[in-house]
Formats: C-alpha cells, structure tokens, sequence
C-alpha cells in the first residue's frame, strides 16, 4: 500500500485504462493523440498549455507528465514557472469573480 494518494508509477499505467472500458478508452486516446499533434499551435506550445492546465486542475500525475515534455520540448525552467504564474493568475481571478455571486446572493437575501 502506498503511504500517499498520487503514485508517480500510477502515470505508466494511464495506458491501462482500457482494461475495463477498452472501446472509450481507444477513443480517449485517439483524440488525445490528435489534439497533441502540430495543428494550428506547435506540439510544443500545446505542451506548454497543458503544463499551466495541469497547474491549474492540479493534476499531479499531468505536472509530472508535461513538465517533463515542455523541458523535453525546449522550454527554460523560466518559461515553464511563467506559464504556471499565468494558471495560477487565472484561477485565482476565476475564483475571485466568483465572488460576485456570492455578492449578489447577498445582497438579494439582505434586502
């Protein structure tokens, strides 16, 4: 048993995930494949983008993955934490616009 929740041996079994589904998993990763290759963005910056989504979903398993392919890829150290400041900078912003909700929820229930 491990002593925490996230394996990093668990990122090698991603493939296994067919095992109990193997029709949608085959699908997942055709399309995952399709969406990672050179399109109107470079594998390259896609790569990057998933680094600061991986951030900002809070994935273990994905930073481990794409930060070893955006530096696999060529991206300096820099570029890699200024991509994960610009995650970072939108979830916080998505949370605090949130706070208009609230705001408004309580300014209806206060009237």
């Amino acid at each position: 048993m491990a002593d925490h929740y996230y394996n990093a041996e668990d990122l090698g079994k991603f493939g296994n995930i067919g095992e109990y589904q193997k029709d949608m998993a085959d699908k997942f990763f055709s399309y995952y494949g399709e969406v990672f290759k050179d399109g109107a963005l470079t594998a390259k910056e896609k790569s990057l983008i998933a680094l600061a989504v991986a951030h900002a979903v809070q994935c273990p398993y994905c930073i481990d993955a794409y930060s070893s392919d955006a530096y696999e890829k060529g991206f300096s150290e820099a570029q890699m934490m200024e991509a994960v400041h610009v995650a970072s900078a939108i979830k916080g912003g998505a949370v605090l616009v949130h706070g208009v909700q609230m705001m408004n929820k309580v300014k209806k229930i206060s009237m």
